[in-house]
Protein backbone atom coordinates (compact mmCIF):
# COMPACT_ATOMS: atom_id res chain seq x y z
CA UNK A 1 0.00 0.00 0.00
CA UNK A 2 2.57 2.61 0.89
CA UNK A 3 4.61 1.70 -2.46
CA UNK A 4 1.65 2.33 -4.37
CA UNK A 5 0.84 5.93 -3.13
CA UNK A 6 4.73 6.78 -2.93
CA UNK A 7 5.57 6.90 0.26
CA UNK A 8 7.24 4.94 3.37
CA UNK A 9 5.77 2.53 5.79
CA UNK A 10 7.14 4.08 9.45
CA UNK A 11 7.80 1.95 12.61
CA UNK A 12 5.95 4.52 15.25
CA UNK A 13 6.57 2.15 17.89
CA UNK A 14 8.37 -0.64 17.97
CA UNK A 15 7.82 -1.62 21.40
CA UNK A 16 4.36 -2.18 21.45
CA UNK A 17 2.42 -6.03 20.78
CA UNK A 18 1.84 -5.60 17.41
CA UNK A 19 4.24 -2.95 16.76
CA UNK A 20 2.73 0.46 15.37
CA UNK A 21 3.36 1.34 11.80
CA UNK A 22 2.03 4.18 9.65
CA UNK A 23 2.70 4.70 6.04
CA UNK A 24 3.60 8.18 5.46
CA UNK A 25 6.76 10.57 4.10
CA UNK A 26 9.43 9.70 6.27
CA UNK A 27 11.72 12.67 5.03
CA UNK A 28 8.79 14.92 5.49
CA UNK A 29 8.31 13.48 9.50
CA UNK A 30 12.19 13.44 10.10
CA UNK A 31 12.34 16.81 8.99
CA UNK A 32 9.04 17.96 11.35
CA UNK A 33 10.42 16.30 14.68
CA UNK A 34 13.70 17.88 14.20
CA UNK A 35 11.73 21.20 13.98
CA UNK A 36 9.70 20.15 17.17
CA UNK A 37 13.21 19.34 19.05
CA UNK A 38 14.55 22.77 17.86
CA UNK A 39 11.63 24.48 19.10
CA UNK A 40 11.34 22.81 22.41
CA UNK A 41 15.28 23.57 23.43
CA UNK A 42 14.38 26.93 21.79
CA UNK A 43 11.60 27.54 24.74
CA UNK A 44 13.56 26.42 27.97
CA UNK A 45 14.90 28.45 30.07
CA UNK A 46 18.26 27.79 32.02
CA UNK A 47 18.30 29.01 35.24
CA UNK A 48 22.02 31.31 35.45
CA UNK A 49 23.54 32.10 39.25
CA UNK A 50 23.94 35.66 38.74
CA UNK A 51 26.60 37.27 41.59
CA UNK A 52 26.07 40.53 43.86
CA UNK A 53 28.59 41.88 45.98
CA UNK A 54 28.59 44.66 48.88
CA UNK A 55 30.43 45.43 51.69
CA UNK A 56 29.33 45.77 55.01
CA UNK A 57 29.65 49.16 54.89
CA UNK A 58 27.46 50.00 52.08
CA UNK A 59 26.16 53.22 51.93
CA UNK A 60 22.20 53.84 51.36
CA UNK A 61 22.26 54.58 47.59
CA UNK A 62 25.21 52.43 46.43
CA UNK A 63 22.58 49.55 48.36
CA UNK A 64 19.99 50.65 46.55
CA UNK A 65 21.41 50.93 43.11
CA UNK A 66 22.72 46.38 44.08
CA UNK A 67 18.73 45.94 44.82
CA UNK A 68 17.57 46.88 41.61
CA UNK A 69 20.03 44.81 40.02
CA UNK A 70 19.29 41.96 42.62
CA UNK A 71 15.34 42.86 41.23
CA UNK A 72 15.57 42.60 37.57
CA UNK A 73 18.03 39.17 37.69
CA UNK A 74 15.13 38.02 39.91
CA UNK A 75 12.60 39.18 37.28
CA UNK A 76 13.85 37.43 34.63
CA UNK A 77 14.48 33.99 36.15
CA UNK A 78 17.86 33.91 37.82
CA UNK A 79 19.16 32.54 40.84
CA UNK A 80 20.78 35.35 42.49
CA UNK A 81 23.86 34.75 44.84
CA UNK A 82 24.83 37.85 47.73
CA UNK A 83 28.23 38.15 48.73
CA UNK A 84 29.56 40.24 51.51
CA UNK A 85 33.06 40.86 51.24
CA UNK A 86 34.83 41.64 54.74
CA UNK A 87 38.50 42.88 54.53
CA UNK A 88 40.97 43.66 57.68
CA UNK A 89 39.20 44.90 61.09
CA UNK A 90 35.72 44.29 59.17
CA UNK A 91 36.10 40.42 60.00
CA UNK A 92 35.63 41.73 64.01
CA UNK A 93 32.13 42.82 63.42
CA UNK A 94 30.52 40.00 61.55
CA UNK A 95 26.77 41.50 62.83
CA UNK A 96 26.91 44.52 60.44
CA UNK A 97 27.01 41.40 57.90
CA UNK A 98 24.65 39.32 58.87
CA UNK A 99 22.23 42.66 59.27
CA UNK A 100 22.43 43.95 55.94
CA UNK A 101 22.10 40.13 54.30
CA UNK A 102 18.50 40.11 56.68
CA UNK A 103 17.66 44.00 55.23
CA UNK A 104 17.99 42.15 51.61
CA UNK A 105 16.07 39.11 53.00
CA UNK A 106 13.58 41.36 53.74
CA UNK A 107 13.78 43.77 51.22
CA UNK A 108 13.09 41.16 48.61
CA UNK A 109 10.80 38.61 50.17
CA UNK A 110 7.60 39.15 47.88
CA UNK A 111 9.52 38.25 45.08
CA UNK A 112 11.81 35.97 45.81
CA UNK A 113 12.66 33.13 48.45
CA UNK A 114 15.62 32.17 50.23
CA UNK A 115 17.67 29.07 48.90
CA UNK A 116 20.59 28.82 50.93
CA UNK A 117 20.47 30.97 54.38
CA UNK A 118 23.61 33.23 55.25
CA UNK A 119 26.46 31.39 56.11
CA UNK A 120 30.45 32.54 56.66
CA UNK A 121 33.10 31.16 54.25
CA UNK A 122 36.67 32.28 55.31
CA UNK A 123 36.22 36.28 54.59
CA UNK A 124 32.82 35.83 52.65
CA UNK A 125 29.46 35.97 53.77
CA UNK A 126 26.75 34.62 51.22
CA UNK A 127 23.58 33.64 50.72
CA UNK A 128 21.78 32.64 47.37
CA UNK A 129 17.94 33.36 46.65
CA UNK A 130 16.13 32.68 43.73
CA UNK A 131 12.71 34.33 42.25
CA UNK A 132 9.02 33.18 44.06
CA UNK A 133 7.20 31.00 41.69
Amino acid sequence: MAQEQGLDLVEISPTNRPPICKILDFGKYKYQSQKKAAEARKKQKTQDVKEIKMRPNIDTHDYEVKMRSIVKFLGEGDKVKVTLRFRGREMAHLELGMDLLKRVKTDIEDIAKVEAEPKLEGRQMMMVVSPAK
